[in-house]
Order: C-alpha cells, then sequence, then structure tokens
C-alpha cells in the first residue's frame, strides 16, 4: 500500500471511528510476535534461537537493594551482562531525591572461571571457550542457561537476585559435572572495595564491596555439582561484613515471591492475563525499602527510592495494598499517609509532592500538581477497603485536610485549580485539569462513605455529597467539549488536541460521554502499538494512562473492547521484546519498570474487570464484567474489608451474572444483571 493510501485508509477509519461507525473491536491492532512463553510453574522464558541481537533490562528489589540488570545477546549469541546495584538507605550529600549511591559492574568486573584450564567468556584476544547462552528466564530471579555444544563438561545455570532483607546483590554460578569423568572447575578469588568520600557522605563514608563467593579450585565428580558466587554489597562497617550465604539468600528471594503471589490470585480463561496479574505483583510489591522513615514504597528506576510520591504511592499502589494482603504492602502505605500528614499547615499551603531521602526533606519542584486530590482519593479509598476503624481514624484528619484544599482552590466555574498535574508540566495543564477534578470528585464520595463509617455527624456526609454534585456538574461544563469529532473531554480550558486523561472520569464512575471517550482513547490518533499515545501526534506514552484507560472502559462497561486492547497490551509488556511489567514511559527513562504502574495493571482487574468499589469497612458494590466468550472468572483470597474472602463470577442465563463471594466457611450469592451493581456486605 502506497503513502497516499495508507492515509487515506487512516482518515476514513478515523472518521468512522468519530461516527460511531467502526468500533475499537475492527480496528486493527500491530501484529505481535513473542519472544518469550509462558512456561507451566508461572515464569516466562526466552529460548535463543534467533532473531538476534536483542537487548534488555529489568529490575528486582529487596528491603535494602535495588538491582538493575541491563542483558545484550548479540548475534552470536553471547549474553553480555551490566548490573547496576543501588543502594536506597546509603546516602550522599546534599539530600536529594537521587542521593542514594549505586555501582554498575559489567562482565569484566567479575572473577575469571575455568572449566579444566579453559577460561570461560574470555576476552577474544586471550583465547579461551565463548558460551552462547540458550535461554533466559524470568520469575523474581534472573536464570540463564548456556549452551552444553561448545564445553561438554559442564552445564552452567547463572542466577541473579537481590536480598530480601541486606543491602546486598547476589550472582551465582552453578556447575553440574554432565560427562562421565571428573572435572575441575575454578573461579578466582575476587574482593574490591570502593569507600565513598567522607566529607560527601550522609552519616559516615559508605563501602561498596564486590567478592567472591565459594571460590577456588573445585574437582566434580560425574552429575555433582557446586555453587560459586559473587556478593554485591554496601556496608559502613567494612570492618565487621557478615560472610554471605548465597542458598540462604537465594531461598528468602523465593520465599517472598511465594509470599506475593499467594494472596490476591487472579483466575480468568485467559493465562496471559492470569501470569501478566501475577507478574505485576511482584513489581508493585517487592519495590519497598526499610528506611529510618519507616517502609516507604518506591518506584524505583535508577531514580527513585527511599522516598514516596502523592501519585505513585497515595495515588496508584496504595489503594492496591488494601486488597494484596501483604504486610509490607500495608505498613508503607501507612507510613506513606503519615508521612505526608506530617505536612498538614493552618495555612493550608500546598502539601509537598514528594517526600525524599528517607524522609529527610521534600521535592516541590512543580508546585501543586493537585497533589492533595491524589492523597484524598487514595487515602479515602485505602482506609475503606482496608477496613480496620483504627486505620480510618488516623487516616480522616488527613484526608479531610486534603478535601478542604481542594475546596478552597475552586475557581468561579467550580472547578479546582492547580499549577500542574502529575507530568509536572511536560505536556501543558492549564490553570485547572481534568485529572485533579475527576480524583476530587471520587474523593468526596469515598468521603461521604467514610464519614458515615466514622459515625461523623450525617450533615458531614452529605455535604459531600452535595459538593461532588456540583463538581461533576461542573466537571461537565468546563471540560466537555468535542475534540477531533469525538464527544469528549478537553484536559484543560483551552485544550484543542485528544489527551490520553480524558479516560480519567470513566474511572472515578462518570460516563457522560463514555462512548465519545472511548472512541477517542482507541482511535489511530490516541492508541499506538504501545498503548495510549499521552496527547496525539506525539510518540511520548506513559502506561499508567493506559492502565487507567483500560480500568476505565471496563467499568463502563465496554467489556469486549477493553478485554481485547487489555489482552493485547498484556502480551505485549508479559512476552514481548521489553518484559515482564508495565513500564513507566518513553522516549523519558527508556521504559522503566517502575513499581507503582504495577499497581495500576492489578487494579484494572479489581475496580474494573470485577468492579469493586469500596463503600464501607465490610462491603462494597460490585458491578462485574464478564467477556462474552468466558464461562466465568474469579479473584481468590481477597485480603479487605476487614476479611479474607473469594470472589468468583459466573455467566448466568438472560444476560445475568452470579456474584458467589465465599469467606469463613460461608458463602452468599447475588444475581445482578450486567452493568448493574450490586452490594455485597461481608458482615456476618
Amino acid at each position: 500500500m502506497n503513502s497516499y493510501l495508507r492515509q487515506f485508509y487512516s482518515a476514513l477509519i478515523i472518521f468512522f471511528a468519530q461516527q460511531g461507525l467502526v468500533s475499537a473491536q475492527q480496528l486493527a491492532l500491530p501484529q505481535q510476535q513473542d519472544r518469550w512463553a509462558l512456561q507451566p510453574d508461572g515464569s516466562i522464558t526466552w529460548n535463543i534461537n534467533g532473531r538476534l541481537p536483542h537487548a534488555d533490562h529489568i529490575e528486582m528489589s529487596g528491603e535494602k537493594v535495588s538491582l538493575w540488570v541491563s542483558y545484550n545477546v548479540d548475534t552470536a549469541g553471547l549474553c553480555h551482562l551490566s548490573r547496576t546495584v543501588v543502594f536506597p538507605t546509603f546516602r550522599m550529600l546534599p539530600d536529594d531525591t537521587r542521593s542514594h549511591i549505586a555501582y554498575t559492574f559489567d562482565d569484566n568486573a567479575l572473577p575469571r572461571m575455568y572449566v579444566e584450564g579453559e577460561l570461560l567468556w574470555p576476552d577474544p584476544a586471550k583465547g579461551g571457550t565463548d558460551l552462547p547462552a540458550a535461554s533466559i528466564n524470568q520469575h523474581g530471579i534472573m536464570r540463564i542457561t548456556y549452551r552444553t555444544d561448545r564445553l561438554k563438561q559442564v552445564k552452567i545455570e547463572h542466577s541473579l537476585f537481590p536480598s530480601t532483607e541486606k543491602p546486598m546483590a547476589i550472582e551465582t554460578y552453578k556447575f553440574t559435572n554432565v560427562s562421565g569423568k571428573p572435572v575441575t572447575v575454578v573461579m578466582e578469588h575476587l574482593k574490591r572495595e570502593v569507600t565513598t568520600d567522607t566529607l560527601q557522605s550522609k552519616g559516615a563514608p559508605h563501602t561498596v564491596i564486590a567478592q567472591s563467593v565459594n571460590d577456588g579450585r573445585k574437582i566434580l565428580q560425574p552429575s555433582q555439582s557446586y555453587t560459586f558466587a559473587i556478593g554485591y554489597l554496601a556496608t559502613d562497617h567494612p570492618q565487621s561484613v557478615q560472610p554471605i550465604i548465597p542458598a540462604l539468600e537465594e531461598q528468602a528471594r523465593q520465599h517472598r515471591i511465594d509470599e506475593i503471589e499467594a494472596p490476591l490470585q487472579l483466575k480468568t480463561p485467559d493465562s496471559v492475563l492470569n501470569a501478566m496479574f501475577a507478574f505485576a505483583k511482584i513489581r508493585a510489591t517487592e519495590s519497598i525499602f526499610k528506611t529510618k522513615g519507616g517502609y516507604m514504597h518506591g518506584p524505583g528506576g535508577l531514580s527513585y527510592y527511599a522516598a514516596i510520591w502523592a501519585n505513585d504511592q497515595a495515588e496508584y499502589v496504595n489503594p492496591y495494598f488494601a486488597f494484596s494482603g501483604d504486610r509490607l504492602g500495608k505498613l508503607s502505605a501507612m507510613n506513606a499517609y503519615r508521612l505526608f500528614a506530617s505536612y498538614m499547615n493552618p495555612d493550608y499551603k500546598p502539601l509537598p509532592s514528594s517526600i525524599v531521602a528517607e524522609g529527610d526533606t521534600v521535592w516541590k519542584g512543580a508546585g501543586d500538581r493537585g497533589d492533595q486530590a491524589m492523597i484524598a482519593y487514595g487515602a479515602s479509598r485505602y482506609a475503606l477497603t482496608l477496613g480496620n476503624a483504627d486505620s480510618a481514624k488516623v487516616l480522616w484528619p488527613l484526608i479531610s485536610w486534603c478535601l478542604e484544599y481542594n475546596r478552597r482552590h475552586i475557581n468561579k466555574q467550580g472547578v479546582v485549580e492547580s499549577q500542574s498535574d502529575e507530568l509536572e508540566g511536560r505536556f501543558p495543564a492549564g490553570k485547572a485539569n481534568l485529572s485533579t477534578n475527576s480524583l476530587y470528585y471520587d474523593a468526596l464520595i469515598s468521603a461521604s462513605f467514610l464519614s458515615g463509617q466514622l459515625h461523623l455527624p450525617k450533615s458531614e456526609s452529605d455535604q459531600y455529597i452535595k459538593r461532588a454534585a456540583l463538581l461533576k456538574a461542573a466537571i461537565e461544563k468546563y471540560f466537555g467539549a468535542d475534540i477531533a469529532g469525538f464527544h469528549t473531554y478537553r484536559y484543560y480550558e483551552t485544550n484543542t488536541v485528544l489527551r490520553s486523561w480524558i479516560c480519567v472520569p470513566l474511572t472515578m464512575g462518570i460516563y457522560d460521554r463514555s462512548s465519545g471517550t472511548i472512541n477517542a482513547l482507541f482511535s489511530p490518533q490516541l492508541w499506538t502499538a504501545d498503548g495510549l499515545a499521552t496527547q496525539a501526534g506525539t510518540e511520548t506514552f506513559w502506561d499508567r494512562s493506559t492502565l487507567y484507560a483500560l480500568r476505565g472502559v471496563l467499568q463502563a462497561g465496554a467489556t469486549e473492547k477493553a478485554i481485547r486492547f487489555l489482552k493485547y497490551y498484556s502480551r505485549r509488556r508479559l512476552l514481548g521484546e521489553h518484559v515482564p511489567y508495565p513500564v513507566e514511559a518513553y522516549p523519558e527513562g527508556n521504559q522503566r519498570h517502575l513499581s507503582a504502574e504495577s499497581g495500576l495493571y492489578c487494579r484494572i482487574f479489581i475496580e474494573g474487570l470485577f468492579g469493586i468499589r469500596p463503600s464501607g469497612f465490610n462491603s462494597f458494590q460490585c458491578t462485574p464484567r464478564l467477556p462474552k466468550d468466558w464461562p466465568e472468572v474469579s479473584l481468590n483470597n481477597i485480603h479487605a474489608f476487614g476479611t479474607v474472602f473469594d470472589l468468583k463470577v459466573i455467566r448466568g442465563a438472560k444476560n445475568n451474572l452470579k456474584v458467589i463471594v465465599s469467606y469463613m466457611n460461608m458463602k452468599k450469592s447475588y444475581k445482578v444483571q450486567e452493568g448493574k451493581a450490586v452490594l455485597v456486605d461481608l458482615r456476618h
């Protein structure tokens, strides 16, 4: 097809989409060729058999460390690694967001290894044996195997992972004798230390050590195995470093992965969606750091550690943690809200967008980004979902303060003004933006539920409901517009091009312009190979808006459309070229696996597919969606609303769905018409 015909075809599709004559079901999605394959144990594997070279990166985190591995498999099949080890609680001066220490180790920094005197992975000029990689496997631990056709005596299994609790990353090489005679293997001894400058070090000079573990010469009998290792660690007391026991560290890492995966298990007829959900739980939950300011969930990405943000933590991932059943997740959520609450003031000056450096300082570089709306939205949903009255009482002063802050910033048109939004000026947001106002609207609804649960005067709850109704009308009047032929929203008053965040009202239960908004989201003007463009006509994308959109479209009832694009997105992120988690952005950040985005992915199912909307400490509104070709779907071992329960949705007769809730040896069944809500009460 020549360029003229392509342009004509694209314009025709856009016109049909605007008119509602062509649905998103009929719009062609790019062809995908999986690089990775899903395994029976829930992991993914890339069997390296062509399509080279290929490069990617992944991040893995523990309480005191984050390990970023960049890997590149060249045309000969040789795997080259670069390991950046971040130590969030070892910091430099002056205090700022990125004052943590981090060191990078490439392959040349490793001790040399030999088999029967033959050097492995050598410098080409020095001779020896190159070992092409056979496969790479990911599931919380990165595992690499190597081809044995060039080195027939041994099988080598290579693993990289962070320590669960220590400021340390581990790399292991397990050698197994697969020949019929003894084989000698050797790893050289290595110990390298770097100590930071005393005057610029916070607290004390920090020492980073790379050292070999279990090194030396070993004679392996047939079928015998032995594991060499390298540890990368940080300490302020290099003279008293404890011994490294790689096997125990790997067991602890695997235990943590299992602990994260056990609660909140998604079961759909689509194995890719189930696996992507499980992977997203890992990334969302592993990135919690134990700091002197308490447990702090951090986005990661080589930049954002031992710090919290009003969007990433308060808005995106904390409401997920209320469902997750993860102890550290809930501790980090409460700590984040506690830290923000410490900046409340009687003059209603804005809270900081971010609290950084283990809580020692703040970042306010973009002014008020709508942070108070983000915090009120996330904290109120979290309090309701957690189902703990004592926690809710702790959170209520912060929630009510943030709501009052927003009320004080309502302009003459009835909408809330803020200096920017979560994109911090990367794209224009005007004096008042759609995202901030939508978040404030939902926070008012949640606050009306929450104030009732806390037995506050009914007049207070009524006031929140009244304000929400007025704001909803103002949102329609101020932001409602026809943009590019779609009956949707303008993101700010003078906005004339489509923006991805037009999806936000859908996630907050505002469906007045749902049809036009959904058509716009899935039109060629916004939808790209990697999800939603931030603004029509640009290549920039941020996964967070795609994740919000998929959730909102499900909530609005366009189930088949949402599932089609959700399947496409999930397959691309889990089995495509950059795996296995949702990403932050591109071109900025090179698609870092920032962790809060994974929490947003899980919320597509919790709040979108299952339609869970918290309404009380022990109750929620459930508006389930079930794709036409799915007989049932379930979400099991949910830790929320003060109990642990399973939720199943089954297709019934005459467009009805059956909702089954099982908890405490009890079972409740509800019949609900597709698109209608049912109130689920989990009290005895």
